[in-house]
């Protein structure tokens, strides 16, 4: 390990889930201010800005306007924007410019009025043609009705059909993050459900209902990185990027060469492998949760079970409070907070888990953590692994 590897060293969360006297550009500031807090780093210390906006906002709240509203001094930034998973993108990009001193500082913030904004009202978000013009291949997809969860539903259809997959253990997903959320005050549903509660729950695109899908909400959060040489004068403990990787197998769903397997199948076995590590040696499990599928999906393919065991895997109880690997102990996007764009929950949790700040949720002695993003449907994913300590 060398002075200038890259680690973790403030999270900062805005407030959730509904919180209608802030926009999203104020979710980046409070998260900010909180990561700043967290760490004891002033503003002008960073020199490295990233940040993705919402889109609600006419892009007001991208890299360059962010920079500008928070009056960042940077010296190197970043506005890549793949979904979800931007935010474990976002840790490789950074660690590697870090690594070759391009800055020492990053700041990477995200901020999100979602629920606030738009509401349920679908129709008049990004997520659906809300009377607009569709451009490009969505047009081919929208048409029919397949806008957001059709996707995903036509993957949960086919790992069934292919593997006998049942909802029941689609449905354990939704059940044991629900258990954590029971534990975050914060988050947007915290009564404990059932097996029989999601297959009860409303059909929203057969065979995935309500309580296989995300919550929507406003939220935000920060974190901020540095060099292993740097972090020693700072307030917490730094939490080490042991590896990390990134992989787009396709955009638009239906262009998805095969709805049993996402892109984790490449990088997340390449972020084990740079990491040293193996699935096996993970202590919790921080992975993308837009629907239950997706959960599923992504631990087959880093590799915590084999290609149509993740059925069975879940069942296990392996995932919930108490199993060998706790999976989303906030609460996940399944119950706790989902403002668009999720992934920065992902690595924040990782880092409080590592730093033994759980509180009720903490996972024992954890050491490695994993963050798994998926941006776009099921099309973008980053895999990172988290140490408490860096590589020998």
């Amino acid at each position: 390990m060398g002075s200038r590897d890259p680690v973790i060293v403030g999270i900062g969360w805005s407030d959730y889930p509904v919180v209608p006297e802030l926009d999203a550009m104020d979710h980046h500031a409070l998260a900010l201010r909180r990561a700043l807090a967290d760490c004891g780093l002033e503003k002008s210390d960073i020199d490295g800005y990233m940040c993705a906006g919402t889109g609600f906002n006419s892009n007001v709240d991208d890299a360059p306007n962010m920079a500008e509203y928070l009056r960042i001094n940077h010296r190197w930034i970043d506005g890549t924007s793949v979904g979800g998973s931007t935010f474990e993108f976002y840790v490789q990009h950074a660690a590697a410019a870090i690594e070759m001193g391009l800055c020492d500082v990053v700041l990477v913030t995200y901020g999100s009025d979602m629920l606030s904004r738009v509401g349920r009202m679908l129709g008049t978000s990004t997520f659906s043609t809300g009377g607009t013009r569709v451009q490009g291949p969505s047009a081919f997809e929208n048409s029919w009705g397949n806008v957001l969860a059709g996707g995903y539903a036509m993957a949960a259809r086919r790992h069934m059909h292919e593997y006998g997959t049942t909802p029941e253990q689609l449905a354990e997903i939704a059940v044991g993050v629900r258990e954590f959320a029971t534990l975050n005050p914060f988050a947007q549903y915290r009564d404990p459900i059932t097996v029989d509660d999601v297959l009860n729950s409303r059909m929203i695109a057969d065979p995935l209902h309500k309580l296989d899908c995300c919550v929507i909400s406003d939220g935000g959060g920060a974190f901020i990185m540095t060099t292993k040489e740097r972090a020693r004068d700072l307030a917490k403990p730094p939490v080490y990027v042991l590896g990390s990787a990134a992989a787009q197998s396709h955009w638009t769903i239906s262009q998805m060469p095969d709805f049993t397997t996402t892109a984790a199948a490449q990088c997340g076995p390449e972020a084990f492998g740079r990491a040293g590590v193996r699935p096996e040696d993970v202590d919790t499990i921080q992975v993308y949760d837009s629907f239950t599928i997706t959960v599923l999906l992504l631990l087959e393919d880093m590799g915590f079970c084999k290609k149509g065991e993740g059925g069975a895997f879940v069942d296990s109880g392996v995932l919930r409070r108490g199993g060998k690997q706790p999976m989303n102990t906030d609460g996940g996007g399944l119950s706790a907070c989902h403002p668009g764009m999720r992934g920065i929950f992902l690595i924040n949790e990782a880092v409080r888990q590592l730093r033994g700040e759980g509180g009720a949720s903490q996972v024992p002695d954890c050491e490695i953590a994993v963050a798994c993003g998926s941006g776009g449907s099921l099309s973008c994913i980053s895999t990172v692994i988290l140490g408490k300590e860096g590589k020998s």
